[in-house]
């Protein structure tokens, strides 16, 4: 489509639909026909009628609905509040032990639902959207066997809060509790089909894949306060996304109102500038103008128009959750008033005066879904909960070990060519990997060589600004190697995302000190992705980051190391090799594990002379949690990493004039750690230096101390030495540097005094 077509739609999106703007033909638009939640079959109905003209509206504008299809929209949105008020009568006798409803966003949800295709589509929806998932295919047992936390609980097997939606046969990606993380995600997994459209490899290998598929994502008003709301529509309007952004606004996040939340209280005039974005508003508890705009949005997408935004403004008849009494903020005027707009109501109202039904007919369907959702509950409360030993399944992937000998190949490796740096051979792997593997993607912060293509011949290509990614899209394509915006959620979450679809992303951070920013997509999504879904999901990605000091003019901000917040993550591998080679096979496992990494690189250690290699091989790997002897000794020993460990050979060989025999263990891998070689190290010495450049306090090097003490106390003649940086940061000054980020000197001093105890 050329750019003018493009203008030209969004231009004319930019009006939003007025309310009551739908026409027969955007109601009645070829769909497939969606099939009916399990275990809710409707009543018999007789012959199809449509619905007459009402009022003003004009006959060409009426939706043609069937009598059935109105009845089955009832259906699904009165089985929808009736769990929720099952659950709020199951939290009150401590059956359950949470609750959050969906009620007053039925209308928009199961229109939404109508318009797409479960298990053909994609889906990351917030904890409001129960009304969809029934639409789609969940049935009132697995939503309450969650409520219940059983075992066979297929949104999360028991581990998470009820409506915490996933489920694999649906591609109902599995949700967290975080606003807002899921937009990110939602944007990656739609990025996914846009480079399987792109890399004509991919098609074979990536499965679900539809060329017609759309990523419904939902959230509520409050969420759009988010940064990640921003670059979530910034990247999908970039790329053009097929991504249906749903805003449920109920008008209120918890007990804060939507004019404290967004500046002007529309959130609609405020993404009105983005391009390529199809914007409308809707009435979302009015049932058949929500299907109207729905199938309008989602026709946009699945013509490949780009992203969809629908702003759909609903009530919320509950308190936000049973830990929230709205009686506190909100006048009973205001609660009266949003309860005649109740969409079940108000449709149920439709029918009647449509004549499509009468009030006992709906009392037939109300009736029987109640003795449905009964006889689901009292099926839920039965089912057995998860095994107490089942608590630590899924924390890493149950298939690949990234800690067994099928990754270590280390004793048969051929060395070869002229040696060398860490970066060269980083890069060495990066390239070998991508020609092996189509589903690898690496993106970043300048990790391209050059953005615009047609300068590429002109120019060197930039390639990471320690060149680290260097010739990779002049070899790959852009479509593989490319730039993000300057925007570490977006990298983490859009690689999430990717993941998840089946593609393997080796994202960069470019320095450690920024990657606060995608912290919250890391600790709470990417780690859990896995666990929390009960290895229905999972999000095995490498996550590359230039780390630590030792750089003159580094500073505060180009010399953090703070390891240990991420250390403590159980579902990361951390990795942090010192040298070239166990940088290239420790790369390369990474990339092959099937768990999501954390590959540390320092910064000093790049280009050093002293750690250089020759070329190990295109399949040389060294396992997760093998540590390496670099020096033998008998006196003491030193249990280090990174760039600590150049300086405990220096001190080492300091002290080995002095008499004292010093032996290092490189730990390369953090997370896990070689327990074993401490232990032999340790029983062989009686004495332990824990040498790192993270801070003293709170530190690494704190576990490994704590653990040593506690298992092998009878084996000590010493007590455990540290040395670390010191309680503060990084000086901009040479000499204040040189202070607190521990020398050579500081280990060769806590050599001999660990020696002399």
């Amino acid at each position: 489509m050329s750019d003018t077509k493009v203008l030209r739609l969004v231009k004319k999106a930019e009006g939003g639909l007025p309310e009551g703007a739908f026409t027969a033909k955007a109601v009645a638009k070829a769909e497939p026909k969606p099939a009916l939640a399990p275990n809710l079959k409707p009543a018999p109905v007789p012959a199809v009628k449509r619905l007459r003209p009402r009022g003003k509206t004009k006959p060409q504008e009426v939706p043609k609905l069937s009598r059935e299809e109105m009845l089955r929209i009832f259906r699904t949105m009165y089985t929808s509040r009736r769990l929720d008020d099952k659950e709020i009568q199951l939290k009150g006798q401590n059956k359950i032990f949470f609750q959050i409803s969906g009620a007053g966003h039925e209308a928009i949800l199961v229109a939404a639902g109508m318009c797409l295709k479960p298990g053909h589509d994609w889906f990351y929806p917030y904890y409001r959207d129960r009304a969809l998932c029934l639409e789609l295919g969940m049935t009132p047992l697995e939503m309450l066997l969650e409520a219940v936390g059983a075992a066979d609980d297929p949104n999360s097997h028991g581990r998470q809060m009820p409506s915490h939606w996933g489920h694999k046969k649906l591609n109902i990606v599995s949700q967290s509790s975080p606003t807002g993380t899921q937009l990110l995600q939602a944007v990656g997994c739609a990025e996914a089909g846009y480079r399987v459209k792109l890399i004509k490899e991919l098609k074979k290998r990536i499965r679900k894949f539809h060329n017609d598929e759309v990523v419904y994502v939902s959230l509520g008003d409050g969420t759009t306060s988010e940064g990640e709301f921003w670059e979530a529509l910034n990247t999908a309007c970039n790329l053009r996304l097929p991504v249906v952004f749903l805003v449920e606004d109920n008008g209120y996040a918890i007990s804060v109102p939507v004019e404290v939340q967004t500046a002007g209280g529309d959130i609609s005039k405020l993404v009105a500038g983005f391009p390529n974005l199809y914007r409308q508003r809707c009435d979302g508890t009015d049932a058949v103008e929500s299907l109207a705009v729905m199938r309008r949005a989602v026709d946009n997408c699945r013509k490949n128009r780009g992203p969809s935004f629908v702003h759909a403004k609903v009530v919320r008849p509950y308190s936000h959750s049973l830990s929230d009494d709205e009686k506190l903020y909100r006048a009973e005027t205001e609660r009266v008033a949003d309860a005649e707009r109740d969409p079940i109501k108000r449709f149920g109202a439709v029918i009647v005066q449509e004549g499509a039904a009468s009030q006992d007919e709906l009392q037939q369907i109300k009736d029987e879904v109640d003795r449905q959702i009964n006889e689901a509950a009292d099926a839920a409360l039965a089912s057995p909960q998860p095994a107490p030993e089942t608590a630590t399944e899924f924390v890493y992937s149950p298939t690949v070990d990234p800690t067994s000998s099928e990754f270590d190949t280390e004793d048969r490796v051929e060395l070869s060519g002229n040696p060398g740096t860490m970066v060269d051979l980083i890069n060495r792997c990066l390239h070998t990997e991508m020609k092996r593997d189509p589903r690898i993607l690496v993106f970043g912060e300048d990790v391209a060589d050059c953005s615009r293509e047609q300068s590429l011949p002109a120019v060197k290509g930039k390639g990471g600004v320690f060149k680290v990614t260097a010739n990779l899209q002049r070899e790959f394509g852009s479509a593989r190697a490319y730039n993000s915006p300057l925007a570490e959620a977006n990298i983490v979450g859009r690689a999430i995302g990717l993941a998840t679809r089946g593609l393997k992303p080796v994202v960069e951070i470019q320095f450690f000190d920024y990657i606060w920013p995608a912290y919250h997509q890391i600790r709470n999504e990417l780690a859990l992705m896995r666990w929390r879904s009960g290895n229905d999901f999972s999000s095995p990605c490498v996550i590359r980051v230039p780390v630590g000091g030792y750089l003159k003019g580094g500073a505060i901000y180009h010399s953090q190391s703070g390891v240990s917040l991420f250390t403590q993550i159980p579902g990361l591998r951390v990795v942090y090799p010192s040298n070239a080679l166990d940088a290239n096979g420790l790369l390369r496992t990474s990339i092959r594990c099937d768990d999501p990494v954390i590959f540390l690189e320092h910064k000093h250690l790049y280009r050093q002379a002293y750690n250089k290699s020759p070329y190990p091989g295109d399949d040389f790997m060294v396992p997760f949690g093998k540590a390496k002897k670099v020096r033998e000794g008998n006196d003491l020993s030193i249990i280090t990493y990174g760039a600590l460990v150049q300086r405990s050979i220096v001190a080492a060989k300091e002290a080995e004039k002095q008499g004292i025999s010093v032996e290092i263990i490189d730990l390369r891998s953090l997370s896990p750690y070689d327990w074993d070689a401490i232990a032999e190290s340790v029983k062989k010495t009686s004495r332990v230096i824990v040498a790192h450049e993270d801070s003293l306090s709170w530190g690494y090097g704190a576990e490994i101390a704590a653990r040593i003490a506690n298992e092998l106390f009878e084996y000590l003649d010493a007590p455990v030495r540290r040395v670390a940086a010191l309680d503060t940061f990084v000086a901009y000054a040479p000499q204040l540097e040189d202070v607190i980020l521990p020398q050579s000197s500081d280990v060769l001093t806590a050599i001999k005094e660990l020696h002399a105890y």
